[in-house]
């Protein structure tokens, strides 16, 4: 069982870019929020998303999955424009994400979570759900099928018939990642979801990422864990104040001084002890 419908992405660095960002801006008032910010994100490869708290990291979030519209540049997604596009509409083009703060249907199980989550790809419609036809019949034992298969995928399958809410911090966070999945993403945007994790859980969800990423996902992580960005990402992009500072090489970027500087002043590198 895999994460995508196709495991046959290039190799990080390899050959053709999925997502390039430019010259992206967004101001909320009188504050900049991003401030021309380009990168390209290669097939393949796990990408990681740095900066100091507001830096612009889940703006550029929001920007790209449609939550808010930018002021400025523009994104191609696999070779296609994506502008001006519903929340909705960027997941049937094939980017999926989660969020900092867990949003669960936390009065639903963790298999009806996930299930939610196939909503982009059904072909039922109204029609199909009043009459529950042979064909609406069959689609919806094949959701049914997916979401157990994408629960068991990132090891919470023990739980798919609990509330959501009744699941343990860490299995929140995986379940998220499931029902992300489930809209069958060709980029995986995950925002923090490393947040609260102890060391046991954090360990687990580097194996995870990996093993979506092997199954031919690309993902872009933002993360304030340190040990974890510069022991899965193949790249970083690396914000302060909305702006681009750095991009590189998880060893190039710790050791950047611009990198450096706006961490307070403090090599980001200390944090990388026992990795």
């Amino acid at each position: 069982m895999t994460a995508a419908a196709s495991a046959d992405a290039p190799t990080p660095g390899g050959a053709h870019v999925l997502l390039a960002a430019r010259g992206i801006t967004k101001r909320f008032g009188g504050v900049q929020a991003l401030s021309d910010v380009g990168f390209t994100i290669d097939h393949g490869e796990i990408y990681g998303l740095i900066g100091p708290n507001g830096a612009g990291k889940t703006s550029l979030f929001n920007v790209l999955t449609g939550i808010y519209a930018p002021d400025g540049g523009e994104f191609v997604f696999d070779g296609n424009p994506l502008m001006n596009m519903k929340p909705n509409e960027v997941a049937r083009r094939g980017i999926a994400r989660t969020f900092q703060n867990i949003r669960l249907f936390g009065n639903l199980s963790a298999l009806d979570n996930v299930m939610i989550g196939r909503h982009v790809r059904t072909r039922a419609g109204v029609f199909g759900a009043i009459v529950r036809n042979a064909a609406t019949r069959a689609e919806e034992r094949a959701i049914h099928q997916r979401a157990y298969e994408l629960l068991e995928y990132v090891g919470v399958a023990a739980h798919a018939n609990r509330f959501a809410k009744h699941l343990a911090y860490g299995d929140q966070r995986r379940l998220e990642i499931a029902r992300a999945l489930a809209t069958e993403p060709k980029l995986l945007a995950l925002d923090e979801p490393a947040a609260g994790m102890n060391a046991t859980e954090t360990a687990a969800l580097k194996g995870l990422l990996a093993t979506i990423r092997g199954d031919g996902v690309t993902i872009l992580l933002i993360e304030h864990d340190m040990k974890l960005v510069m022991s899965v990402c193949d790249r970083v992009l690396v914000l302060d104040y909305g702006k681009k500072i750095a991009e590189g090489t998880a060893a190039d970027v710790q050791k950047d001084p611009k990198v450096i500087a706006a961490y307070l002043g403090g090599d980001i590198s200390l944090n990388l002890k026992g990795m």
